[in-house]
């Protein structure tokens, strides 16, 4: 499991630039930090090469538990796509492989954050 910031709301993700949609700034800056966090955690585990072995050649399935100051603060989905984004790009996995997401909604009005994991999904065929 791999504790992250709350990412930024959907609103301020991407912004429109000559008519096109790009990722904002504090969306880059927040799929930056998060790579950096991924590297940082898979630099700490003794069991990175089997661990990246695993993830690169299967399945997944994606958890994230999104605790906010408030159960009505956001929409439990405005920030999947960036952290699933962001923690497939720091891995240098396709985020296509995911075919198990579960979600949650918690309140923690002292430590707002996201805990994510990443595991072995079961075959959907």
């Amino acid at each position: 499991m791999l504790t992250l910031p709350i990412p930024p709301s959907i609103n301020k993700h991407y912004a429109t630039v000559n008519g096109r949609r790009l990722l904002s700034a504090a969306g880059r800056t927040y799929k930056a930090e998060v790579g950096r966090q991924v590297w940082l955690a898979l630099a700490q585990s003794p069991a990175r090469v089997p661990l990246m072995e695993r993830l690169q050649s299967g399945l997944l399935a994606f958890s994230v538990r999104f605790f906010f100051t408030t159960v009505l603060r956001r929409d439990l989905d405005s920030g999947l796509k960036i952290t699933q984004d962001a923690i497939c790009e720091g891995l240098g996995i396709n985020d296509n492989r995911i075919v198990e997401t579960h979600l949650y909604k918690t309140v923690d009005k002292t430590n707002p954050r996201i805990e994510v994991s990443l595991s072995l999904a079961t075959d959907p065929a």
